[in-house]
């Protein structure tokens, strides 16, 4: 009998989320409705309490953070290149110039030493990314951006509930980007979340996420329609209920999976990190792209996160040097760990991935 596939991700869809967006229907309350206002109360809890203001998508949580923190023309902002486009395009969008700087190999986040190096009279912002799930070296960063006066976006798309020595990830900085789509550690259908460290940009993105109005056709400023929708909320509540649970079961698959694995370079967490595995990355220093296909054949999801470095994409089209982020690029290959895992399933991740790399190393 064929072996059912094991996918790299696997959205989780109960009753609850059912019942919650029913319930929006039945209330025939659509949009920028109570649903809204309590998803953002309660996810406001994960983040020590700071402001939130709830957006259609991580992407446009990216943007209004910059926009909202007065980032535009002339400025610049230090980021990393191994990362999803939004990261950059976000900067774009402003009319800012995205500066990117290397990783460390070892956690495949932005290396705080490179960091000063690339600022310069005219950079206004650092945008880290908390790459896979696992926080950036926070301690470090938040250092060089009081010393050297410059604000600080954190990119926490991938690490819902993810911390350092126990301070939750979008509270080190002077805002913050969650996403909420569908992969993601938690999902709204669509969706992402701004969070602020102070009321004046947190009021200013609600104001662009609405036409530029609070009062309805009292336009304030110029804005856009970035609003979610009552339905979306609802069902990121549902889905918020479960994700504590659900951080604590992707840490105990990467834990097994870290247990079981020979040879490859498993995912590294510092001392005091909290990774919450949005993804299980490991490295494949050899045919990477032969050995992603022939672990798919034998039914093992997997996928390249990132196969291409931003600042190569066409929208960019750098001829800056990269090394490490061009070893990651060409090396890393993730692997499921979603809190849908069985046992029996991560067995056979386990022994299919050794099984190949015991061919590819032997």
């Amino acid at each position: 009998m064929k072996k059912s596939n094991i996918p790299i991700a696997k959205p989780i869809i109960g009753r609850d989320v059912r019942k919650a967006v029913n319930r929006v229907l039945r209330s025939a309350v659509l949009t920028q409705g109570p649903e809204v206002i309590a998803f953002e109360n309660e996810f406001s809890i994960l983040v020590n309490e700071r402001e939130c203001v709830a957006v259609n998508s991580g992407t446009s949580a990216l943007h209004l953070a910059l926009l909202s923190l007065e980032i535009g023309v002339g400025d610049e902002v230090i980021i990393p290149s191994f990362t999803f486009a939004a990261t950059a395009n976000s900067v774009a969008l402003t009319g800012a110039t995205p500066v990117f700087v290397d990783i460390d190999l070892n956690t495949y986040n932005i290396d705080p030493h490179l960091i000063e190096s690339a600022i310069t009279p005219r950079t206004k912002a650092i945008q880290v990314v908390h790459l896979y799930g696992l926080p950036a070296n926070m301690m470090r960063i938040v250092e060089i951006a009081r010393r050297k006066n410059l604000l600080l976006i954190e990119d926490a798309a991938q690490a819902h509930t993810a911390s350092i020595n126990g301070q939750p990830v979008g509270t080190f900085g002077d805002a913050a980007a969650f996403s909420f789509y569908p992969t993601k550690n938690m999902t709204s259908g669509e969706g992402g979340m701004i969070v602020f460290k102070d009321k004046v940009p947190a009021r200013l993105a609600k104001l662009y996420r609405n036409q530029g109005m609070e009062m309805r056709y009292q336009n304030e400023i110029i804005g856009f329609n970035l609003r979610m929708s009552d339905i979306h909320a609802a069902i990121g509540r549902a889905q918020l209920k479960h994700l504590l649970k659900w951080s604590k079961k992707r840490q105990d698959n990467a834990m097994e999976l870290s247990k079981q694995l020979e040879i490859v370079a498993t995912p590294m967490v510092p001392i005091g990190f909290s990774h919450v595995f949005h993804q299980y990355t490991i490295r494949v220093s050899k045919n990477r792209d032969i050995f992603a296909e022939k672990l798919t054949q034998s039914g093992i999801g997997n996928s390249v996160y990132y196969p291409t470095p931003v600042h190569k994409l066409p929208a960019f089209n750098s001829s800056l040097s990269l090394p490490q982020t061009q070893i990651a690029t060409k090396s890393v290959l993730s692997l499921p760990v979603h809190p849908s895992l069985s046992k029996h399933d991560l067995k056979r991740i386990a022994t299919n991935v050794n099984k190949l790399t015991e061919v590819f190393n032997g």
